[in-house]
């Protein structure tokens, strides 16, 4: 089924100047057999901007935007297309008339990153093929010489295609992070938030700081939490939070989901609407950490369309 775009493209936003003085100049050769050029590092530097794409449908039914926020180490375009080839989310909430922002965090992928440690502070971590492999919750062992965990639906025969859009991201660049989200609300204006792992704080916090310009907000195993102290400010947007399978199983993320689900607990008893969905509990076994890259990403799509449907965010 082919899809109208009214308009597609893509854009930066946010970002601030930062002075850096003090430093060596050098001679460097930018490419081979070419003449030295002198850098000097010294001057001003935009340091926080932030890369988004959008897609518009020409026949719109979604009633707002649908921004899609990745998680730590990934970046966009875990949105886009899933390990193997097949369609991503961005493509399935588009056929079903949803305008579509997909974006790389601050630090990432197209958004760049800046001079460290004078601007962003400390340096990335890197992490072996084998981190994501236990961590996402795809098998134990090493990746190349164990098998997935049973029934796991993340394509394990694709594993490399997966970590190769795996990216290395700084621990302390929260800020900047989220100084860029809510640079993009301002600007995209009124929109649902898809967010998914490390980006669970990103959302919580950015409808925190402009609950008028949040509509909803579906976060995929999120990671942290919003601020406690802000809860009520959330109570006015609908809320559903997703986990997949292995959970209790796994060595970190019964603490992580007990602290998202403490968190969500108690908008609900500030009075804000929150759906819990565990999705094994709804007969969706196998699902890994990447649940919009898992084989059945196409059945928890529906769900969270389905829900937004009843939320009356679709005509």
């Amino acid at each position: 089924m082919t899809v109208a775009l009214a308009s597609w493209g893509s854009f930066h936003v946010g970002g601030r100047p930062f002075e850096i003085s003090g430093k060596p100049v050098r001679e460097v050769t930018l490419s081979p057999g070419g003449m030295p050029v002198r850098i000097d590092p010294n001057g001003t530097y935009l340091a926080g901007a932030m890369y988004a794409q959008y897609m518009i449908p020409a026949e719109r039914r979604g009633r707002f935007p649908l921004l899609f926020w990745h998680g730590g180490g990934l970046t966009g375009a875990c949105f886009e297309t899933t390990p193997g080839g097949r369609e991503g989310w961005q493509n399935f909430f588009l056929r079903r008339g949803w305008a579509t922002y997909v974006s790389d965090a601050v630090e990432r992928g197209r958004s760049g990153f800046s001079i460290f440690p004078d601007i962003f502070p400390g340096e990335p971590p890197f992490t072996p093929l084998e981190n994501p492999w236990q961590r996402f919750r795809v098998g134990d062992g090493h990746y190349d010489n164990a098998a997935p965990l049973p029934g796991n639906l993340l394509p394990a025969d694709h594993w490399l295609d997966f970590v190769r859009q795996v990216v290395p991201h700084f621990t302390a660049t929260d800020d900047f992070i989220l100084d860029a989200y809510l640079a993009l609300l301002d600007r995209v204006g009124p929109s649902i938030l898809l967010v998914h792992s490390q980006a669970g704080f990103f959302g919580w916090r950015a409808a925190e700081e402009r609950p008028a310009l949040v509509k909803a907000l579906i976060l995929l195993e999120p990671a942290a939490t919003g601020e406690p102290a802000k809860i009520n400010v959330l109570t006015s947007i609908p809320q559903l939070v997703l986990y997949g399978d292995y959970i209790e199983q796994d060595p970190r993320w019964p603490a992580i989901r007990a602290r998202g689900v403490a968190f969500a607990e108690e908008i609900r008893a500030a009075g804000g609407f929150i759906d819990i969905i565990d999705l094994p509990e709804r007969g969706m076994r196998g699902n890994s950490h990447m649940i919009m890259m898992d084989r059945n990403s196409d059945e928890v799509a529906a769900l969270i369309h389905s829900w937004l449907v009843a939320r009356y965010l679709w005509a």
